[in-house]
């Protein structure tokens, strides 16, 4: 019972998110449905009022007419709510939910969806993210794959769910858009020499 309740304290315990949303709240399903691409301009730009009032880039640095590649490499939060406000929170929520992430709540389904608000566990959001590398497919996190005896006898075997949850080309798209986070943008310090690398700070 000890070690039942601990993997379960392990794999459920949530956490703020962060703008490492933005990608599986934004780019995933925009794109995937042809509403934004990497290239759609977004004004960002303060607001004083209106339903962006209130919502800062961080350190209150603001670029004007941008596109989404590059919003996503300076993680700025402005473009992203307008896309939120694009493509439809209920859309974005069923994505999430397709990609495995299930622990949000009522209350969380909001414009800021993807400024990290919600609270999502660590498995949750490695599950997600493994789709955007698996070319659209996720495929249900598991602790092991099958437990056999000293004969080598299967006696347990864990059956992994998988399903599309976004087409290769789309996957293909966000994760170009992930390496300019390397390439240009907050995640530089990631950088691996000889290996295309895509990250979201």
């Amino acid at each position: 019972k000890t070690t039942a309740f601990g993997l379960n304290r392990a794999t459920q315990s949530v956490r703020q998110t962060g703008s490492s949303m933005k990608p599986l709240a934004v780019l995933c399903p925009g794109i995937d449905n042809g509403i934004i691409t990497a290239a759609t301009v977004y004004d960002d730009i303060p607001y004083n009022s209106g339903k962006y009032a209130g919502f800062k880039n961080y350190g209150r640095s603001y670029t004007g007419l941008t596109t989404l590649r590059h919003n996503t490499a300076q993680s700025k939060n402005i473009p992203m709510l307008k896309a939120v406000s694009d493509i439809g929170i209920d859309r974005i929520v069923e994505f999430l939910e397709s990609a495995g992430i299930t622990s949000i709540q009522e209350h969380q389904k909001t414009l800021n969806i993807c400024l990290g608000v919600s609270e999502v566990s660590p498995l949750e959001m490695a599950g997600a993210y493994a789709a955007i590398a698996n070319d659209g497919v996720y495929i249900e996190p598991t602790f092991y794959t099958k437990v056999v005896d000293a004969e080598g006898n299967v006696i347990l075997e864990n059956e992994q769910e998988t399903r599309t949850v976004m087409s290769s080309a789309t996957a293909y798209i966000v994760k170009e858009v992930l390496t300019e986070v390397v390439r240009s943008g907050a995640g530089w310090y990631t950088k691996i020499s000889g290996m295309s690398v895509g990250v979201k700070t």
